[in-house]
């Protein structure tokens, strides 16, 4: 059974290919789409179409893709150098350079880089590559996602979580159609969390079995340093759980609710709180600062002495925490990466003054954040969780970035009138008249 992540079968003529490809690309494009609401005609694959490509078609097609476009620069300067040096993948850049670099430096491939967000961290190869790459905006800080980009390897590669080869005519836009690349994502080997991929780019020679093994093994072998790499430091998620998950080395452990509360106060108070103080940011009835004193001496004993102090009570060592990283993505303006990063409200079910004035801060800083950034795909990512599906002023925004004709828009207007309904409220939101 051929390897659907291969552009080519072994003994594949690669223009045939590329002419029999391209037809149905341009027909895709004629016809798209052939049902109201935006769903292609379900015909199977046009002439021997990979799956994985017709998809990635309809993705960037449904995302507004033009197929005359470039991929947009999101970084440019200072803030890509800043960026990038802060990149979790820029510890493992020695070992693409060591297992690719050579490729790259053969004058007919680029080796490049790109975030969980496609954006592009790294492209290196023979300067007269880079200059051909250029012309397409395949530079570092341009944003390569399909939403923003087509069907492309290292994008298509994060939207499917696999690696990956785009061959010539399988790019969605026509100005990266000379091109075939070779991509595979790179997880966080603790968490597990994409981190961006890793690609190989160049001409139709690139469409061979071992391009595809060897963007795979390098991914492989960046996973396995960061996992030996990785310091033995606490991390504590509380976002979309009703109790803290603390991991210590390795070792995670469920805490209680009230000590997943307790963490999350001190935390957010590095100078210290005392009793009282607790007291009165945990309980609304309960106001004896011995209870809360207990309850510390409990999680003192499961953290041990060197995260947790008294006099006043705080955490010391390195300790991090979900909520705080998106307040720092949110304080660097990276509104996109501090969507991502957040799982759901903070310890939904708690009922703790102080964790209720601390969650509606988080979740109101960064719906605010996605509404302010007025991006479509920010706002469509909000609209499919489930604490956002009902978020009638988002579904409006996301209306409003929307073309008048297109399908997505008309479904938008359709949940704005379903939810206006439910809420008893009028909406600017028209239907159109059929």
């Amino acid at each position: 059974m051929p390897n659907p992540w291969l552009a080519l079968d072994l003994g594949a003529d690669p223009a045939e290919r590329i002419s029999e490809v391209g037809r149905a690309h341009e027909q895709f494009l004629t016809s798209w789409p052939t049902q109201t609401g935006g769903k292609e005609e379900q015909r199977g694959p046009r002439a021997g179409l990979r799956s994985v490509v017709a998809e990635s078609w309809r993705r960037s097609a449904g995302a507004s893709v033009s197929p005359d476009s470039t991929a947009p620069i999101d970084l440019s300067d200072g803030d890509l150098e800043a960026y990038r040096a802060a990149h979790p993948l820029a510890r493992v850049l020695p070992i693409f350079r060591d297992l690719l670099g050579g490729l790259a430096e053969d004058g007919t491939h680029l080796m490049a880089v790109c975030d969980a967000h496609g954006r592009l961290l790294w492209v290196e190869g023979h300067t007269g590559v880079l200059r051909g790459a250029e012309s397409m905006n395949f530079v570092p800080g341009a944003r390569w996602d399909e939403a923003h980009a087509g069907t492309n390897a290292p994008g298509t590669a994060l939207a499917v979580d696999h690696c990956v080869q785009i061959f010539a005519t399988e790019h969605f836009t026509r100005g990266v159609q000379r091109w075939t690349c070779a991509a595979a994502p790179i997880h966080d080997p603790v968490t597990g969390r994409l981190l961006g991929a890793v690609d190989l780019t160049g001409g139709d020679h690139l469409a061979h079995p071992h391009s595809l093994a060897l963007v795979r093994a390098t991914a492989l072998a960046a996973e396995a340093f960061l996992m030996r790499s990785t310091p033995a430091t606490a991390t504590l998620s509380v976002l979309g759980r009703e109790d803290a998950l603390l991991t210590i080395g390795g070792k995670q452990i469920r805490l209680s609710p009230r000590h997943s509360e307790l963490l999350c106060l001190l935390l957010v108070h590095p100078d210290g709180r005392s009793g009282e103080q607790l007291t009165v940011d945990l309980y609304t009835d309960d106001l004896n600062p011995v209870t809360v004193r207990a309850e510390l001496s409990r999680l003192r004993r499961i953290l041990g002495p060197e995260l947790l102090d008294s006099r006043p009570y705080r955490v010391r060592g390195d300790l991090a925490a979900d909520f705080l990283t998106v307040t720092r993505l949110l304080d660097k303006g990276l509104v996109g990466e501090a969507l991502a990063a957040y799982a759901g409200p903070l310890l939904p079910s708690s009922d703790a003054p102080g964790v209720i004035r601390l969650r509606g801060l988080l979740d109101s800083r960064l719906r605010a954040a996605v509404l302010a950034a007025g991006r479509g795909d920010l706002i469509r990512s909000w609209l499919a969780t489930s604490w956002g599906a009902e978020d009638l002023q988002m579904w409006e925004a996301y209306a409003a970035c929307l073309s008048p004709g297109a399908p997505a828009r008309l479904q938008a207007a359709e949940r704005i009138t379903q939810l206006a309904v439910e809420y008893g409220l009028a909406t600017s939101v028209q239907r159109p008249r059929n």
